[in-house]
Parts: C-alpha cells; sequence; structure tokens
C-alpha cells in the first residue's frame, strides 16, 4: 500500500476509535449545497461528516478489529463520528432526509456492534441522553416524593383541624 493511503487509513481507524459511534449514509446524489447544510447541523453536536472511500474505510475498521460493514460499504459513502449522543445525530440525519430526501443510513457502529440501518432509525427516535437521565431521575424520586407526602400528611391534617377549630371559636370581626 502507498503511504499516502496508509496515512489514509491510519487517521480513520483513529477517528473511528475516537468516537463513541460511527455513521454510514449513503450520499448518492446530494449536492454540495445539501451536504454543506448537513455538516452545518452536526457541526453544534460535535459530530463531523466526511466523505470515505470504502477499500480504505474497510480496511480501517479490519486494523482496529471492529466488524468491517462488508455488506455495506459500496457506493458513495460517508462517515459521521462525534462524540456527543449518537441519538441527537441520528434525529438530525433523519431530519435532513424527511427535507431533502438524501441521505440514507447504511448502518452505523456502536460499542463495537453493527447496527442496520432500521436500528439508526429507532436510535433517531430515542429522546436524547439528557431526557432519559431526566425521565429516569424522575421515576428514580416518585416513590421518594410520595413517601414525603405520606409521612407529612397526618401532621396537615391535624394543622387543618386545630384551625378549623380556631376559626369556629373564634368571635367574628365587626
Amino acid at each position: 500500500m502507498r503511504p499516502e493511503k496508509l496515512t489514509i487509513v491510519q487517521d480513520l481507524a483513529s477517528s473511528v476509535k475516537s468516537s463513541p459511534f460511527v455513521i454510514l449514509i449513503d450520499y448518492t446524489g446530494m449536492t454540495v449545497p445539501h451536504f454543506i447544510e448537513l455538516r452545518a447541523r452536526l457541526r453544534p453536536t460535535g459530530a463531523e461528516c466526511h466523505v470515505v472511500k470504502n477499500s480504505l474505510l474497510r480496511k480501517a475498521l479490519a486494523s482496529i478489529n471492529l466488524p468491517t460493514a462488508d455488506d455495506f460499504l459500496r457506493g458513495q459513502t460517508a462517515m459521521i463520528t462525534g462524540n456527543s449522543d449518537v441519538c441527537t445525530v441520528a434525529k438530525i440525519i433523519k431530519t435532513f432526509k424527511s427535507e431533502f430526501t438524501k441521505p440514507d443510513f447504511r448502518c452505523a457502529l456502536l460499542d463495537n456492534s453493527l447496527l442496520s440501518p432500521q436500528q439508526v432509525l429507532a436510535l433517531a427516535d430515542l429522546p436524547s441522553k439528557d431526557v432519559l437521565r431526566a425521565q429516569l431521575l424522575g421515576a428514580l424520586l416518585a416513590p421518594a416524593t410520595k413517601l414525603v407526602r405520606t409521612l407529612t400528611e397526618p401532621a396537615s391534617s391535624l394543622a387543618r383541624i386545630l384551625k378549623a377549630k380556631l376559626d369556629q371559636s373564634s368571635p367574628p370581626n365587626p
């Protein structure tokens, strides 16, 4: 292999290793302005989109012992990596596709596992990590909140009864 291709394979391998996820898309039919728009939408999440050569990506994945995604590496391929939430990035791509009909999901690598396009779409439908954390925290706090209400209710009831008795026994104001 030529030295410049070896460097590209090493760069691809390091990008894949440093990212918690890799999403592969088919960008066939996308125009340059659409590609620029997709990159601009991904930028706030910390994700990057790069066009890759299938054979070099295949070698990069093999060099770091990841599934090579041979069934999905054909045609025009772009690789999206990032350091944030995969659900947010998948949602951006899904929204972009609904507006411009391109790109198509090919597959994704998440936790050293290969995900099909349908599984990536399912990820896009999930709430973000922050929303899931908030939902989990709410579910964990609900029993404690109910317990506190139950424990304070007798004292609150007694206070309401005493207040009502006090209001009954006190003379009305002229």
